[in-house]
């Protein structure tokens, strides 16, 4: 923190807030944080332990806004919520073993197919559908899953999680982004445990950028229940291009590497 100058800690700050305000709504709050801290100088390591301590202020704060309002049942979800949280501390715990360039390499063609299904699927709406999968088979197997991912990887883990719902839970669009933010909470805190033990974390940073998280997470959580899917739908849409572009113009891309071939 000594280190940090105050107009990149401002900086930091806004990008909690506005992290908080978009991943509250559509999810890929990650993809504003992680860069701000890569920029303001936190090492690769801090940065991702970091990252979790403030992303679960965000978390938290959307779940309880969309539960005050009944979106989603606290009580009913605390197996998914445990689910998640378990998927998140072993990914987390897994990190060393499981290759990120695999992930970097396959998350572009994954988020730009979540973005078309979003974009152009007939009746996406908020109101619920049939359901594909029941609820305790989604929960042993989808919600620990994304869990796992969002320990060990991370970003795009709410559109993981939206797409499960849509899809295979038959949510409509505003309970499905309601849960998902329940069970990002989880994967969220099941991962920061593990960090806790394993991994560095800038503990006054984090939590300077949660509570801006946690204040950006209470104005786009309203601001989704009152518009919903007409809101939630463009913003999901726009925040998986937006990343499949950040991961394909990076020219350390594993796609990249490969496709040039042995130097």
């Amino acid at each position: 923190m000594a280190d940090i100058a105050p107009h990149l800690l401002l900086l930091l700050a806004f990008a909690g807030f506005f992290a908080g305000f978009v991943d509250s709504i559509a999810g890929g709050g990650g993809l504003i944080t992680v860069p701000a801290l890569l920029i303001a100088g936190i090492p690769p390591v801090q940065t991702l332990g970091t990252n979790k301590v403030q992303a679960i202020f965000g978390s938290a704060s959307a779940t309880i806004a969309y539960a005050r309002q009944g979106h989603v049942n606290l009580k009913t979800q605390l197996p998914m919520g445990l689910m998640a949280a378990i998927g998140g501390a072993l990914g987390a715990a897994l990190t060393t073993f499981v290759p990120g360039d695999l992930l970097r390499a396959i998350m572009p063609a994954l988020l730009i197919a979540i973005a078309v299904y979003f974009a152009f699927k007939p009746n996406l709406d908020d109101l619920d559908r049939h359901r594909r999968m029941s609820a305790f088979a989604f929960g042993l197997t989808f919600v620990p899953l994304i869990g796992f991912y969002d320990g060990i990887f991370g970003p795009g883990t709410g559109s993981f999680f939206m797409l499960a719902f849509v899809t295979l839970a038959g949510f409509g669009v505003l309970k499905a982004t309601a849960h998902t933010k329940l069970l990002n909470f989880g994967s969220n805190l099941g991962a920061l445990l593990v960090f806790m033990f394993t991994g560095s974390i800038l503990w006054k940073l984090g939590l300077i950028m949660g509570i801006c998280q946690f204040l950006g997470a209470q104005v786009g959580s309203r601001l989704a229940m009152r518009i919903g899917a007409r809101l939630i739908r463009p913003l999901l849409v726009a925040i998986c291009i937006a990343f499949a572009i950040k991961l394909l113009a990076d020219p350390a891309n594993p796609i990249w590497i490969y496709l040039r071939g042995p130097a």
